[in-house]
């Protein structure tokens, strides 16, 4: 396994976490999305995406409190997430550019990756589209008698979706293992969440008599309490939260989305790159703790920059499906 891999792997709950560890995933996904936005300006990777850079302390900071076995859902903005949840970053890439070898064969994209077999039930280009699914094996883990739970990534435009006070009304009817996390980045796509969204968002938990918390989403170690405290409560089988985390998207809705004067300034973004970015304030308390130093983490930066220009060059290199596999794993 390699030290990237080894980075991407879900840390063991129990006990203080590794925050060394939490913070090499925090900087793999930057990384990874740095590259992403490489791939699409060079014209290699097909269609758009959505870059989670700015946000890797919700992703990080809640698959840190989950196990191996639990369950995510994911949104369009979802490659942090997938990685946080122990994806391999060669096969994100491969997927991105619907390669043979990526997640979903090459036909998922961006926007659906999925993992199975690491508890990733799939990101979804639908707002709120995976707020059923997550609610769906919530009640699977309750009939099944399983300790796991269940969370789903959802943005806050997904705050105006109907689905969402329905899930959580079942969920919190029948006491189910869910852990609903709320990114707030403030925007959806292009307009500022006060101008679409009404009342708080925590009174919309409430309503459903289920457990609400708002953290600073670019403190991972924040986040993690939040999500620690959430998961252990659904493991005792006391139902539902609901978790809002104030967070921040540097880069435009999706890649594509260069000029955005006409919806924010770039000095609120340089304001959020600088004073309240989640990697950065991490490193300032590892150096702090002594738990690393300034030339131990370059050293990191640079080579996991090394293994996951290695993982994108792979996926360059792999084939595409054959033409025979066009209608295999797609269903109507």
């Amino acid at each position: 396994m390699t030290d990237t891999q080894a980075a991407v792997s879900t840390p063991a709950l129990e006990g203080s976490p590794d925050w060394l560890r939490a913070y090499r995933l925090m900087l793999s996904i930057r990384l990874f999305e740095d590259r992403v936005n490489d791939l699409y300006q060079r014209k290699i990777m097909p269609g758009l995406a959505h870059l989670s850079s700015g946000e890797e302390g919700v992703a990080v900071g809640v698959c840190t409190a989950l196990h191996d076995d639990d369950y995510i859902t994911s949104t369009h903005r979802g490659h942090g997430h997938c990685l946080a949840k122990g994806a391999e970053p060669k096969l994100m890439f491969a997927e991105l550019l619907g390669k043979a070898a990526g997640y979903c064969g090459g036909k998922g994209g961006s926007m659906h990756i999925a993992d199975q077999q690491r508890g990733n039930l799939g990101a979804n280009a639908i707002v709120g589209g995976s707020l059923g699914i997550a609610t769906g094996a919530g009640l699977s883990i309750k009939q099944r008698g399983t300790t796991q739970v269940a969370v789903s990534f959802i943005g806050d435009g997904a705050l105006g979706q109907g689905v969402l006070y329905e899930v959580m009304n079942m969920a919190s009817l029948w006491q189910l293992p869910v852990i609903y996390v709320c990114e707030n980045n403030l925007y959806g796509e292009y307009t500022l969440g006060s101008e679409t969204i009404a009342g708080q968002p925590l009174d919309r938990a409430a309503a459903f008599a289920i457990p609400a918390l708002e953290v600073d989403g670019q403190d991972v170690r924040a986040v993690y309490r939040a999500t620690a405290e959430a998961v252990a409560r659904a493991r005792r089988g006391e139902g539902p939260s609901f978790l809002l985390c104030s967070t921040y998207r540097y880069f435009g809705h999706h890649v594509g989305d260069v000029d955005r004067g006409y919806y924010r300034s770039r000095d609120e973004e340089q304001l959020w790159r600088t004073q309240r970015d989640p990697i950065t304030l991490a490193r300032v308390w590892l150096e702090a703790e002594g738990l690393a130093d300034s030339a131990g983490l370059e050293e990191l930066a640079d080579q996991l920059g090394r293994e996951l220009e290695a993982a994108a060059e792979f996926a360059i290199a792999a084939p595409f499906p054959e033409l025979d596999q066009v209608a295999t794993d797609v269903f109507a």
